[in-house]
Order: structure tokens, then sequence, then C-alpha cells
């Protein structure tokens, strides 16, 4: 027994839809939302487009992970943010020295308190390399600087406030 026109429709429009939804799932979700890629990711020639594809930090977007860690770190080299307060966590006071910092840094876009891929691609430019490999090596703010690195994946890693190296991931917090 054969199924209707209409019925053989239904079923083929229910999974038109279902396919779509599955290939339409993004994992930006789960990592940064424009590389796609689950840590802060380089490559290239760090002084021009190291950080102008990363994900979205916010209080609401990756606000516990290793990159807001790394993102704190930042605002700490430009003495936006005390040393105690670098924990992993996007919070109300990360957020208000994130607008001072685009305030500061990035004139030209809104002081949202939300770190994308302009306010990371913006501070990008503190990164240095000192070995002269093409590689970063330091980031350096206006008060203070830090170590960073590329690993073999070009996956960004930092040391954390006791001194454990960690990678800057979106999907955890390891950082302390």
């Amino acid at each position: 027994m054969g199924l209707s026109t209409s019925a053989r429709f239904i079923g083929c429009t229910a999974g038109a839809v279902t396919a779509a939804l599955i290939l339409s799932a993004s994992p930006a979700s789960a990592s940064g939302d424009f590389s796609g890629r689950a840590f802060v990711h380089g490559g290239g020639d760090i002084y021009v487009d190291d950080w102008t594809d990363e994900g979205y930090l916010s209080t609401s977007r990756h606000a516990s992970s290793n990159a807001t860690c790394l993102w704190q770190k930042v605002l700490w080299s430009y003495d936006l943010l005390a040393w105690d307060d670098i924990d992993g966590v996007f919070g109300d006071d990360t957020r208000a020295a994130t607008v001072r910092w685009q305030k500061a840094y990035a004139a030209d876009q809104p002081a949202d308190g939300i770190v994308g891929k302009h306010t990371f691609g913006r501070a990008g430019y503190g990164l240095v390399d000192e070995t002269g490999d093409n590689r970063p090596d330091r980031y350096v703010g206006s008060t203070n600087s830090f170590l960073v690195s590329r690993d073999g994946d070009n996956d960004y890693a930092f040391y954390d406030r006791k001194g454990n190296q960690r990678v800057a991931g979106y999907n955890y917090l390891t950082c302390s």
C-alpha cells in the first residue's frame, strides 16, 4: 500500500528540516565564534592579524574560560585589573575594565564591554616577538607585560597567577 502524496510531502519536509538543523548547528557556543576553534589561535604574522578572528567574551559568552583569563591578563597589562582579579570569570569588574580599555584603545568601536574580533584584534597589537622567529613571546600593555606562546598547533598559552602554563581555551576554566 503506497503513501499518499501529502504524507510523502510531509515526510520529505520533516527530513529536510531535520537535515538543515543538523547541518546548520554551529560549534560557536562551545568554541571561538569566528574561527570555530576551541582555543585562542594565531598563525602567520603576529603583528597583522593574529587575534582578529577570535570568539566573543562577555558576561554571557565564554564567561568562565581560560580565554577570559588571557583577556584579563591583557587588562592587567594596562593596569585596568588587579593581579588578584585574574580568575577566568568575566564578571562586572572585567566588563567595566573592558569598557575602559575599549574607550582608550579601540575608540572607533562602541565601548560595550564585549570582547569580539575587533577588540581582540586591537589587543593583538600588544603581542611581541622577542626572539625574531615570528612567534609571540610576550604581551606588552601600557604598564605590565606577561609571557605568551603559541604551541605547535598555533594555540595561545600563558601562565596563570600560580605560574602554571595554560592553553587559552573557550570551553573550560583551569586558570587560577
